[in-house]
């Protein structure tokens, strides 16, 4: 049985596999994790690439499928990559273990620092936004549900 900091970085890189899935980050991600898995075996990265390509096909389609389906298909995602994640690293003897840990915080840290990124429906900036409404239309960046242009009400007898 892993011990919980380990257990909490293959959590932690279960969730970034899913979040970096179709978003600029992935690229990235999906290689270095791909290497880290691998030991220097390439037939053992070739296979997590195809893997973590799945990954990214299965989330790219559960957007399809509904907001509930989506969500199950996402948490199925991130707890196969956690167990993935927390197999490899049981199965390392005390030394290794410890060294690919190292590895992946610091994977894991950097996919952090490279930038912003956003699952789907979300949005995130690295720089600065600028959104602007003219002639009475509507600005966003998302809207959920509806939105209704009307006229402003007329200013109160009090105020002219």
């Amino acid at each position: 049985m892993l011990p919980e900091a380990l257990v909490t970085l293959a959590t932690a890189g279960g969730t970034a596999v899913v979040q970096a899935a179709g978003t600029d980050a992935w690229a990235a991600l999906r290689q270095r994790l791909a290497a880290w898995f691998g030991r220097g075996d390439a037939e053992r990265e070739a296979g997590e690439l195809v893997r973590l390509d799945n990954t990214a096909s299965e989330l790219a389609a559960a957007g399809a499928e509904g907001p509930g389906q989506a969500e199950r298909i996402l948490i199925r995602q991130e707890a196969m990559w956690q167990a993935r994640l927390e197999s490899l690293l049981e199965s390392l003897g005390d030394d290794e273990r410890h060294r690919a840990a190292e590895e992946l915080r610091a994977l894991l840290a950097s996919h952090a620092d490279s930038g912003v990124s956003a699952g789907a429906g979300g949005l995130a900036v690295g720089g600065d936004v600028h959104i602007k409404a003219d002639s009475g239309s509507i600005a966003a960046v998302v809207i959920h549900g509806g939105a209704h242009i009307s006229p402003p009400p007329p200013p109160a007898p009090s105020q002219g």
